[in-house]
């Protein structure tokens, strides 16, 4: 019994069996069969819910510094689920599930830095955290930090850097980072000014549910000046 035979359980939606797999290797101390336990008891996975267990797996794996019961640990802490609210140990779990290559925790451990959670505020370490992230696909990432890079917080502002990563999130089709790159087609930020491309990314903003970009169409449309 392997851990990749319990995943191709779990990917198959057999929930019993891949249990079953996890369960023994666990048994074994395998780190990831913990963590998987802890998530499938967290979510009523072949199992009757209760967090109370799933933080149990994920502290015993967390003792291997395992990243994403590191990660959810973390969650459980900014929460205050099963264990009481505590920001700074959150963002402590962020951290040593950051440095193991954990994008979502890379991700919010940036957030914390740079809105001073947990932590003390450091826009240039957050700044270093999303590009770890963006780095492994993370369109939140890249649309943060492209915030930063228009502003200058923590980095030297560069409208062209900027206006990057603000197109690959949009290209993952990140709502926020198409209305973000539609404002800069609007002012010419870091692009030429391109008020129909701007008008283009403002609609699929507000296709995926920007609620500032839907109030922006409504509003033209109101003005006759677009047709959807």
């Amino acid at each position: 019994m392997t851990i990749e035979t319990a995943f191709e359980a779990f990917n198959a939606q057999d929930y019993i069996k891949a249990l079953e797999h996890f369960t023994v290797l666990a048994h074994q101390n395998n780190p990831t069969a913990l963590s998987s336990l802890g998530y499938m008891h967290q979510n009523g996975m072949g199992v009757e819910k209760s967090l109370e267990k799933a933080y149990e797996y994920y502290f015993c794996a967390s003792e291997f510094e395992e990243p994403a019961a590191l990660f959810n640990l973390a969650l459980m802490y900014a929460d205050g689920v099963v264990v009481a609210h505590d920001q700074f140990k959150s963002h402590e779990l962020l951290m040593r599930s950051a440095v193991r290559e954990f994008p979502q925790a890379q991700y919010e451990a940036a957030l914390s830095l740079e809105r001073g959670l947990g932590c003390i505020q450091n826009f240039s370490e957050a700044a270093f955290w999303y590009e770890e992230a963006a780095k492994r696909g993370h369109a939140g990432a890249f649309n943060n930090l492209g915030v930063l890079f228009k502003e200058g917080h923590g980095v030297i502002q560069d409208y062209s850097k900027a206006f990057i990563c603000f197109s690959r999130a949009a290209a993952l089709n990140l709502s926020e980072s198409q209305y973000n790159l539609g404002l800069m087609y609007d002012q010419g930020l870091g692009c030429d000014t391109d008020h129909d491309l701007a008008l283009e990314w403002c609609r699929k903003a507000a296709y995926n549910g920007h609620e500032k970009a839907k109030s922006i169409i409504a509003s033209l449309q109101e003005e006759g000046k677009i047709v959807w």
